[in-house]
């Protein structure tokens, strides 16, 4: 029953199928990313519920030094000689004296709650300290605003906002999820809400090492400037390639075919060069972040100031903490027995910080050590 008829029709078929096949396989050479299913998920730069909430703010300069209103006495009773006499001819800090007139640095870092949230923020923030004319924005993973994370921002007296600026829930559930985005676009949408137009912008994470001097090399930025990152990549360095004080290429080990293979510590965005490009922003993204941000905002080669004298110094280090699961600890006891020792103070400050966790049935026995041996915590109140 088939004949030459549908042995035509056959023919006609195959060849549709061939063509079909022919015309998908060119679009992927040619669009490689077309068929990406998570392509334009990662590239919505109009989020419809993207959260940006202003936990805390606070625009006074109250910088001083944190401990100089306790003296020892209200630390001990009796002091010995050595602290007596240490207090009486150790200087008072006085708080730094600026003119006013200095661009302000718009210092943003973004964070999430861990174990080393709090202690980063401490190193950081007493970087930060020596900083004259910088606004502190501390933009935080979560939904609700922290008050323990926002204790230990205020204590240094710099000016601040803290944002809670949670990642969209759409991203959460990846291997590779674009951490610190959903942060810095919350801190980039304050900044146009709050018509700041003039002065610098920086993305400074909390885990980051930086040289007081990088703050006087960038304060003054025109457009944007550029400076090497130590401890980045098989390289151990990124950083722009400088001739004749000008930028004419990248040293960065992760090409990954971005125009602009930098660090996000590695560059500064003068808010006026911003503020020509209301739409900036950068994708949910991991790895394209830095590179996107700045194609936003229309960067031209010619328009890099390299800094740091000429790329040649080290001004910043990606000095990655490593993060470790918060332990549990195990005190079968009852807990207001520990507020006769030191202990019940300081292991609820621990928690309140998610250092720890303590718990009466899981996780490992706390025990104590006395001249060697090892004791229960039952020792003291047997």
């Amino acid at each position: 029953m088939g004949g030459p008829r549908t042995s035509i029709f056959l023919r006609q078929k195959k060849f549709q199928f061939v063509l079909v096949a022919a015309v998908v396989v060119f679009l992927i050479v040619l669009f490689p990313n077309l068929y990406d299913s998570d392509y334009e998920k990662e590239y919505p730069l109009l989020l419809e519920n993207e959260q940006l909430v202003i936990c805390y703010e606070s625009n006074m300069d109250s910088r001083k030094a944190l401990y100089a209103a306790t003296t020892l006495s209200d630390v001990t009773d009796e002091p010995s000689t050595t602290q007596r006499n240490h207090h009486q001819q150790a200087p008072q800090q006085q708080p730094q004296q600026v003119n006013g007139t200095e661009p302000v640095i718009y210092f943003v870092t973004p964070t999430y709650p861990r174990r080393e949230q709090i202690a980063e923020i401490i190193r950081l923030g007493q970087t930060l300290m020596h900083v004259p004319r910088l606004h502190w924005i501390v933009a935080d993973d979560t939904n609700s605003c922290s008050e323990v994370l926002n204790s230990h921002i205020r204590k240094f007296g710099i000016p601040y906002t803290q944002l809670a600026s949670p990642m969209p829930t759409m991203y959460r559930g990846r291997k590779n999820a674009p951490r610190g985005v959903a942060n810095r676009r919350a801190a980039l949408n304050w900044i146009r809400q709050n018509q700041k137009k003039t002065g610098v912008l920086y993305f400074g994470d909390d885990d980051n090492t930086f040289d007081l001097k990088l703050f006087s090399e960038i304060r003054y930025t025109k457009k944007v400037s550029m400076f090497p990152v130590g401890l980045i990549g098989d390289y151990g360095i990124s950083s722009p390639i400088v001739r004749n004080g000008r930028v004419e290429g990248f040293f960065d080990s992760w090409p990954a075919k971005r125009k602009w293979p930098v660090d996000m510590a590695g560059f500064a965005v003068s808010l006026e060069y911003l503020a020509l490009s209301p739409n900036a922003t950068m994708p949910f993204k991991a790895g394209y972040e830095e590179d996107e941000f700045l194609k936003s905002i229309g960067l031209k080669l010619e328009d890099i100031e390299p800094k740091a004298r000429n790329c040649t110094e080290i001004l910043v280090w990606h000095t990655q903490t490593k993060s470790s699961k918060s332990p549990t600890v195990r005190i079968s006891m009852d807990r207001q027995k520990l507020d006769k020792l030191n202990l019940g103070a300081l292991l609820r400050r621990l928690e309140s910080m998610g250092v720890n966790h303590i718990s009466e049935s899981e996780g490992t026995t706390a025990q104590a050590i006395v001249n060697g041996s090892v004791k229960p915590f039952s020792f003291w109140f047997s």
